[in-house]
């Protein structure tokens, strides 16, 4: 009973769900861990055990001072710290298991990379190819960035080719930004690709996205900027938003951060208007529009990995994009279990599969050509 209390209040803590006290309790214990994955041993849950019954020895000299409420309380603390001792003691073993087994295979985190297809059809390669110029043609000078931005710039607009049309592609295990034309700026995450042309028109700015970007906008009322994906086009004067419509994913979302943005569905024909914090989900039957964490949602441009209440078969989905490794699972039934928690994406992939293993149920191998998911 002590060790499911403190995988409860483990638990909440992770969810977010602990009071100040109780939050206290688990970071204190947590604070205790040294790098090698030592826990609590015997010796200290008895000296901690000692200072809470001398503490209530001196209450009890002062009994007008002590009332039977405290006693409970001070009896409760001890319950949940023994409690997280037995459940952190029980850890370290499968903890340490764990962490030789995934370092084996370690896989590296992605980074930035992308592919350049000019209208010509030639490709450039980011990754590899110097900073500086990388082309310039059609009345269009591109540069690459020492901090892995690709900027378009118009040199001449009499040369510009209204025809010429350019591909960003990311790989998984990819990233990339680019500044188009008209200084819009636009972060690709990985297995993306963003197609725009080499200057935009006198009407509007279009794009066509697959996969997943971040979109910055500058912000020209008589120059709509639309972004089209397979299932919908988002149309928008200057403003900031997310979109992300993977083809493995079953519906497009496009997360507002400031301005508006309208939101017209291809299958349905239904039009949204979206306000700052608020999502569209399209489906091929409907736009369903709520308020969201637009930190959960951007977690990915700000190197984070972020899931609040998310199925297993969806974070493994982004592992495998941005590890650029393939997931199999043992038992189908652990993919639908929810997790909760937060992790850097400039690490290997062992760290967030360990994170998963110590909040849920799952447990996972690593092989050099793919990863397990197991039930434990």
């Amino acid at each position: 009973m002590q060790k499911q209390n403190a995988k409860e209040l483990l638990e909440k803590y992770t969810a977010g769900l602990c009071s100040e006290e109780e939050k206290a309790i688990v970071e204190n214990w947590y604070l205790t861990i040294s790098d090698n994955g030592s826990y609590p041993d015997a010796s200290q849950i008895e000296r901690s055990k000692k200072e809470v019954w001398e503490l209530l020895r001196v209450k009890r000299e002062h009994i007008h001072a002590f009332s039977y409420s405290k006693l409970i309380c001070a009896a409760a603390a001890i319950v949940i710290i023994l409690g997280i001792s037995l459940y952190f003691s029980s850890f370290n073993f499968h903890y340490s298991a764990s962490k030789k087994q995934l370092a084996i295979n370690d896989i590296a985190p992605g980074g930035n990379r992308a592919t350049l297809i000019l209208a010509n059809g030639k490709k450039i390669l980011l990754d590899s190819a110097a900073n500086g110029l990388i082309a310039a043609e059609s009345g269009i000078v591109i540069t690459k960035t020492s901090d892995g931005q690709l900027l378009y710039k118009v040199s001449s607009v009499e040369s510009v080719d209204p025809l010429a049309f350019n591909t960003i592609v990311t790989p998984r295990g990819g990233q990339y930004q680019v500044v188009l034309p008209d200084g819009s700026k636009v972060w690709l995450n990985a297995s993306s690709s963003l197609k725009f042309p080499a200057a935009f028109g006198a009407t509007e700015r279009k794009v066509q996205l697959s996969g997943e970007a971040y979109f910055e906008v500058t912000k020209n009322a008589q120059l709509p900027f639309k972004v089209i994906t397979e299932k919908q086009e988002v149309e928008v004067l200057g403003t900031h938003f997310n979109i992300s419509s993977y083809p493995d994913e079953l519906n497009t979302r496009t997360t507002l951060l400031e301005g508006s943005v309208k939101i017209s569905s291809a299958p349905s024909q239904i039009t949204k208007i979206l306000k700052p914090g608020q999502q569209s989900v399209v489906s091929s039957i409907a736009i369903d529009v709520m308020t969201v964490d637009t930190d959960e949602v951007m977690g990915w441009k700000n190197g984070l990995f972020i899931f609040n209440n998310e199925k297993l078969e969806s974070i493994m989905r982004k592992v495998s994009r941005w590890y650029n490794v393939n997931v199999e699972y043992q038992d189908k039934e652990v993919s639908e279990e929810a997790f909760g928690g937060s992790v850097s994406r400039s690490g290997n992939v062992s760290e967030i599969l360990r994170m998963l293993e110590f909040t849920g149920n799952a447990r996972f191998k690593i092989t050099p050509q793919k990863i397990i998911v197991m039930k434990k």
